[in-house]
């Protein structure tokens, strides 16, 4: 093999292994945004719906804030079956309850943005109209909570190193063992020598 041959083919492998190590990530980065794109629909649809009837801020002197409570919590339960069976699918845990819950407290620190927002638009700013509070909530508030959220995911809700992952490894005292082809598993017991007798 000449030498040339010998650097295309460090080339390559230095090539696949950059796309190994970055593309699951921009991938699942990918697919967040999807599902976020998904959220901020329903977000925005609820948030206005509510800002125009119920929560009116002429019959409601918070509506605007409910509605962003409202809405938000709406966006989460579509996010939290996006990110489990779709974006975090590989990462997801047996547990749904307990990750359900972690999901759901991750959402609640990123709702704070928006309402932070929005709270300083109408109250600070004296900004009451349905475009300020949009931008407050949905906009500002939105991009701030969402880089939060996924942080809170990433590395918390949907972590490879907590325990319990879907992808666990097998229990202890399970090993592969190779055989007819079936991939089937077996307890292996350790061998004990006995004393010999002297």
């Amino acid at each position: 093999m000449t030498q040339n041959d010998d650097g295309g083919t460090n080339r390559n492998t230095h090539h696949r292994g950059l796309a190994a190590r970055w593309l699951p990530p921009i991938l699942q980065l990918t697919k967040f945004g999807a599902v976020g794109t998904i959220g901020v629909v329903v977000n925005f649809a609820v948030f206005n719906a509510l800002w125009l009837t119920v929560f009116n801020p002429s019959a409601l002197r918070h509506g605007p804030l409910l509605a962003t409570v409202v809405a938000t919590l709406s966006a989460i339960v579509v996010n939290w079956f996006g990110n489990r069976y779709w974006a975090f699918a590989a990462e997801r845990r047996r547990n749904a309850v307990r990750e359900g819950l972690e999901f759901f407290a991750a959402s609640l620190v990123a709702l704070l943005f928006p309402l932070i927002c929005i709270g300083a638009s109408r109250y600070l700013l004296g900004l009451h109209s349905l475009l300020a509070d949009n931008i407050a909530s949905n906009v500002v508030g939105l991009v701030l909570g969402t880089i939060v959220r996924y942080l809170l995911y990433k590395f918390w809700v949907y972590s490879p190193r907590r325990a319990g992952r879907q992808d666990a490894g097998h229990p202890a005292g399970i090993t592969d063992v190779p055989g007819d082809g079936t991939s089937a598993s077996r307890l292996v017991r350790p061998q004990v020598e006995s004393p010999s007798a002297e």
